[in-house]
């Protein structure tokens, strides 16, 4: 990689960090498996922006010697979710994009970028805005750049500060009031299971009861037969 050649046992969880333009090959002796995900370069330089001059912001490149954590469970969420698809898709998927960027930058970037570790939230004002934005288009799936243009803020930004302010991701705080307005109509509507899934946004009965099942460790039909 990079004019530079390197033998190395593989590991699960070795991550290789290959940088946009950057020459490379492999080859194995064994049955392998492994996941390539690719980035836009475009996608560090909108998230980086803030940080570094964006004709500075290039990637080390890094043999697969040791393990990501951060890394590794993003990629298998990225994967588990293009799979699975549905609701919320682009909302989980954008913040996990977000979040592999600016770890990207902070460990793997040639020039260190100036993060800033300031505290700080929303303005009561902004944040009703998107909340409120969240509450009126629940059925639909949600976009992390829609909310973060109602805040007027970068996606990376909106991110942090919405955290801040609420001690959610917006996926979270997303699938929270999803849940909890499904909740309420179990309980108080003549609505069926599938019917509250359409309405309430998920792709089908089985995605809405995946996501109740793991939130509150029971179906939708076992929560509405204990709160009859």
């Amino acid at each position: 990689m990079d004019g530079k050649r390197q033998q190395q046992p593989r590991h699960v969880g070795d991550i290789a960090i290959i940088p946009a333009g950057t020459a490379h090959r492999c080859s194995w002796d064994t049955p392998v498996q492994f996941v390539v995900l690719a980035m836009e370069p475009t996608l560090l330089q909108q998230v980086g922006q803030d940080w570094v001059n964006p004709d500075q912001i290039e990637l080390t490149p890094r043999f697969a010697t040791g393990p990501d954590a951060l890394i590794q469970s993003i990629i298998y969420t990225l994967k588990a979710e293009a799979e699975i698809g549905g609701i919320g898709s682009h909302l989980l998927m954008d913040s996990l994009k977000t979040t592999l960027a600016i770890h990207l930058l902070r460990h793997y970037c040639t020039t260190k970028p100036n993060l800033s570790n300031n505290s700080g939230s929303l303005s009561q004002a902004k944040l009703r805005q998107v909340t409120d934005y969240i509450n009126e288009q629940l059925h639909q799936d949600l976009k992390l750049s829609e909310m973060a243009a109602i805040a007027q803020l970068s996606p990376y930004h909106f991110l942090r500060l919405f955290k801040q302010s609420t001690t959610l991701t917006p996926h979270q705080y997303t699938l929270q009031l999803r849940i909890e307005r499904a909740k309420s109509l179990l309980q108080h509507s003549e609505l069926s299971i599938a019917q509250i899934a359409i309405r309430l946004g998920f792709s089908d009965q089985s995605h809405f009861t995946r996501c109740f099942r793991r939130a509150l460790g029971m179906t939708p039909k076992q929560w509405q037969g204990r709160s009859q």
